[in-house]
């Protein structure tokens, strides 16, 4: 089991190429931040204090790959937390993270043919994989990444990283104003029965997909939902 730490963390950049869409980098000041592909943090605004207890956070997918000096993340700005991050993250700032958890590509799975489907900024979980080294030991890895638009599509350069890395990927790009959204009786049909399939997106999406895939007789230990469960 994860050992999970707190680090005092250092605002190293922000990027805003879209409208309510940031990239933030993070830089440890206590420590190199110790995590897997795939994991998530706790990450808050507010000065913790342990005689306090940890104050309101939110979750975030690393995006950026375990042996990165900084933690890469990138969100979306919805509700109050995420309005608070774009009013009051600024470089150089600092702000306190709990790492790591969850266990997405820990779990067994088939790694030939192994489908990744994710919407939105949900492809970030992914990333922390497709740029690390192990992501060789899969053959013939298969993502389907869905956006509204391709200007949403933030992502090339790590998605070259991960060709670079596993030529074997195959890249599926659908941008909703040209292809419509992601098809998971499509993607199914095109699929391994024996493969393992990994979700990422917003939760009706997961929800919907995971639902499918088992309606299909897609065994449930072969379908991994990033929900943060």
């Amino acid at each position: 089991m994860a050992i999970i730490k707190k680090y005092l963390a250092e605002v190293f950049n922000i990027e805003n190429r879209i409208e309510g869409i940031y990239t933030v980098e993070l830089k440890s000041m206590s420590g190199p931040f110790k995590y897997l592909p795939g994991q998530f943090m706790h990450l808050t605004l507010d000065e913790y204090k342990p005689s306090e207890g940890w104050p309101e956070s939110r979750c975030f997918s690393m995006q950026s790959n375990p042996s990165d000096e900084l933690i890469r993340i990138t969100y979306a700005v919805k509700g109050q937390f995420t309005c608070r991050m774009q009013h009051e993250l600024k470089v150089n700032c600092k702000v306190t993270l709990k790492l790591p958890y969850g266990d997405l590509f820990v779990q067994e799975h088939n790694k030939i043919n192994t489908v990744f489907i994710s919407g939105g900024t949900g492809i970030t979980p992914f990333l922390s994989l497709f740029t690390n080294f192990s992501f060789e030991s899969y053959e013939n890895p298969i993502l389907y990444a869905g956006f509204r638009n391709e200007k949403m599509n933030l992502y090339q350069d790590e998605l070259e990283t991960a060709k670079r890395i596993n030529a074997g990927l195959e890249i599926n790009l659908v941008y909703q104003d040209k292809n419509g959204i992601l098809n998971i009786e499509e993607i199914y049909e095109k699929s391994n029965n024996n493969s393992s399939f990994f979700i990422s997106g917003p939760p009706m999406m997961i929800r919907e997909f995971q639902r499918f895939l088992i309606q299909v007789n897609i065994p449930k230990d072969q379908i991994k939902t990033d929900d943060w469960a």
